[in-house]
């Protein structure tokens, strides 16, 4: 299997462009520790052109940076669904951190993760990372109820599945090591074999 590295392609579009480099940096240094001059730097936008795009300033835009991650990550997760089985997809979306983790050297994690933990003071970018975590249990949910899971032991199994798979980047961070999303990855295959073995 070859793993897919969690990343944002770029884009000509300034404000898009400016939500990428946002979300790129955020699950890097945290909301706190991006500033709008790292934001146009990263992004090579022109100086004052933020609060052009992002009138309500840095709330709108780390909001923005937040769905954008979101909806990154669902639409791997539904393109995974749409054509493998789900124990394939589980360990796609664990394993796609691998690439982010050891190429950058452990210093990137998730974007959402970050704007939950780092972004109190920013309620709508705190609840578009709870939309985000949301969506991607859901995806998950249907996608086990869909092979004849009982649908509350699905969404509790999609659940420890998307915490589990961050809170081991988060281990693996602070580690400096990938063998914690490793034994997270097997364990969930364990757990999502014994989930579809009993719904058979």
């Amino acid at each position: 299997m070859t793993p897919v590295i969690i990343g944002f392609m770029p884009t000509k579009d300034p404000r898009k462009q400016m939500i990428r480099s946002t979300a790129l940096l955020i699950r890097e240094r945290g909301v706190e520790g991006t500033s709008f001059a790292d934001v146009i730097e990263h992004s090579g936008a022109p100086r004052g052109s933020i609060y052009h795009h992002f009138p309500e300033g840095k709330p709108e835009l780390i909001e923005e940076a937040t769905r954008f991650g979101s909806e990154y990550i669902a639409r791997m997760l539904s393109k995974d669904i749409s054509t493998r089985e789900p124990r394939s997809v589980v360990r796609r979306f664990a394993q796609s951190w691998r690439g982010l983790l050891k190429d950058g050297g452990f210093a990137a994690g998730c974007p959402l993760v970050a704007v939950a933990v780092d972004g109190s003071h920013m309620k709508a970018a705190r609840e578009a990372a709870g939309d985000g975590f949301e969506r991607w249990v859901d995806l998950l949910t249907d996608s086990f109820a869909e092979r004849g899971v009982d649908r509350r032991r699905a969404r509790s199994v999609a659940t420890l599945v998307i915490s589990s798979v961050e809170g081991a980047i988060v281990l693996a961070r602070a580690e400096q090591s990938i063998a914690p999303l490793d034994r997270v990855t097997k364990e969930l295959d364990l757990v999502v074999e014994s989930m579809l073995d009993q719904s058979a």
